[in-house]
């Protein structure tokens, strides 16, 4: 079979060409003694003109990771990150985590410690090259990626990426890893020939008897529900579903939302809060969402029948799962949506006066949403419903939002996909702003906006993130939300011992984090614009002026909103 030569002259040179060649633009990496080939590929790249992908140099790997997330999340292309052995594919593995939940693709790679101790270029020469290795490196990631592999030779490289670049986009996605020995990459090459790639596999399908099914359900149902929190992934859909809910009069609730599944402003959409809901619900269609609600709080009346689509609908990557399915399709939402549509038509043939009766129903309580949003007041203190409105109101309505949870969407408006990006379910604090700095660096003409609380912006090793920032002229305006303790592990307290003797404690224990840094002085270290704020009076002008600062200045900005 005929191929392209690629003219390499070792094994790691090969390796970044062929990446290359196969589409990777990026490798946000965070080098160590292994990545000695890989330097001196690049270099030699440079001298001879041969296509390499653009090496960014981060100072923390779950920064690299981050940013690989978030260029995905803004553009759909897979990007490759590669880090230094088993201490790197450590520091990374939180970052790992929430692409793999998040169901993110993303090219893993890191360098193994030297097989052989001697006799070979690459060989062992420092003494971290023993106590770095371990008997099986590529285990600490094995359970959070899709496929994990050691390059062995250079004879099975083109074999070795092409398999894992068709199974990381195959769906369900989600990252893979491989671990790349010095000795490897450093062996001699004398060119390599490529070939056609090997293409992902073709997106699941649904059965159309169990769309029927589906559609049968739905059209018997009185008070059908539809919830989402994740299908606006796929940009795609967010018309398709509009389109559903519209001509049958079927709300939904966009619970827990990492993406912009339904605009708000669509006439179905009842907000974030899907509990009020569940109570009389007796269908509810669940678009590719791990959790469409929290069992602990409210569940589904008896009887409700629950539909469940996505290419994996019973998430079954996660060991403990019981939301229940009366029908459950391996489908992508996308694909779903346009079969469902006319199988309902279908189903609810004769039946426009009952559409009619619920639409005016759900009309009015969208309505209510949306004066929910209009009535928020700050009570002399900056308030997580007041911080949203403000954010809302003061963004470009093409602003990119990423939010690492101090946000909340019921207080916000976004009806463009691609405008709402929210931490995903594994909960890994340290994503938002480096997912951020991946977003404005796929799109630089648009303003990114980062949400994090004071906790998830320290894990973000936000030294590296500003310095980044300012290397690669990335001008974020990050806004953290800071109520100087961990909120989520005070309410979960509360929320199991109402009573307790922790909710009368003036301190909750192991929750505060006082005295607070001053954060707006970190991002200046970096050449960037910091300020705290206090008084909700002043809090929309602070916004506006950290918002010129990065859309006139280009400069990244900080906000330190101290909240209540």
């Amino acid at each position: 079979m005929a191929g392209k030569k690629l003219n390499v002259a070792s094994v790691g040179e090969a390796y970044l060409a062929l990446l290359k060649a196969r589409g990777i633009d990026y490798i946000f990496a965070n080098g160590g003694t292994d990545f000695a080939p890989i330097v001196e590929g690049l270099a030699r790249a440079r001298q001879k003109g041969i296509p390499m992908p653009e090496a960014i140099p981060i100072a923390y790997e779950s920064v690299a990771m981050g940013m690989a997330h978030g260029y995905y999340l803004a553009t759909g292309r897979m990007q490759a990150v590669m880090v230094h052995v088993t201490v790197g594919t450590a520091n990374a593995i939180c970052n790992l985590m929430n692409a793999t939940r998040e169901n993110v693709p993303i090219f893993f790679t890191a360098g193994r410690t030297p097989i052989h101790e001697s006799g070979v270029l690459g060989a062992r020469s420092n003494v971290i090259h023993w106590a770095q290795e371990m008997f099986d490196q590529n285990g600490l990631v094995r359970e959070l990626v899709k496929w994990d592999y050691e390059l062995r030779d250079g004879i099975q490289l083109e074999a070795v990426v092409d398999r894992a670049l068709s199974i990381a986009q195959s769906e369900p996605k989600g990252p893979i890893y491989l671990s790349l020995p010095r000795e490897v990459l450093a062996a001699e090459m004398d060119g390599i020939v490529i070939h056609d790639p090997v293409a992902p596999a073709e997106p699941p399908a649904p059965n159309p008897g169990a769309i029927e099914r589906a559609a049968k359900i739905l059209a018997e149902a009185q008070h059908p529900l539809i919830v989402t929190g994740a299908s606006g992934v796929d940009r795609e859909t967010v018309p398709m579903l509009a389109k559903l809910a519209e001509k049958f009069a079927l709300p939904v609730c966009e619970f827990r939302s990492r993406y912009v599944c339904l605009p708000a402003s669509h006439p179905m959409h009842l907000g974030g809060d899907v509990d009020p809901h569940l109570e009389n619900c007796d269908a509810v269609l669940v678009l590719d969402t791990d959790v469409p609600w929290l069992p602990f709080f409210k569940e589904p009346k008896p009887g409700c029948k629950i539909i469940q689509i996505g290419p994996d609908p019973l998430f079954q990557g996660i060991p403990t799962r019981s939301f229940n399915a009366a029908v459950a399709i391996t489908s992508t939402v996308r694909n779903a949506l346009g079969p469902l549509t006319a199988a309902l038509g279908k189903a609810m043939k004769g039946k426009t006066d009952a559409i009619e009766k619920r639409r005016k129903r759900v009309e009015a309580e969208h309505a209510k949403v949306a004066a929910k949003i209009a009535n928020v007041k700050h009570n002399g203190q900056i308030t997580k419903p007041y911080l949203s409105k403000c954010v809302s109101e003061a963004r470009p309505k093409d602003a990119v939002v990423v939010n690492e949870y101090p946000l909340l969407r019921e207080f916000m408006q976004f009806d463009k996909p691609g405008t709402w990006y929210g931490a995903g379910p594994a909960g890994g604090l340290g994503w938002g702003l480096a997912a951020a700095l991946g977003v404005q660096m796929a799109e630089p003409d648009r303003t990114v906006i980062s949400s994090v609380g004071d906790g998830s912006y320290m894990f973000a090793n936000p030294v590296a993130c500003h310095q980044v920032s300012e290397a690669l002229k990335l001008p974020v305006l990050t806004i953290v939300c800071n109520n100087r303790r961990w909120n989520a592990v005070r309410a979960a307290a509360l929320e199991i011992y109402p009573d307790g003797v922790a909710s009368r404690a003036n301190v909750v224990p192991i929750t505060a984090l006082d005295p607070s840094p001053k954060f707006e002085k970190v991002v200046e270290a970096s050449g960037g614009y910091g300020e705290c704020v206090e008084d909700p009076e002043k809090l929309p002008e602070a916004i506006e002026r950290a918002l010129k600062v990065v859309k006139k200045e280009r400069r990244q900005a900080l906000l330190n909103v101290i909240t209540q």
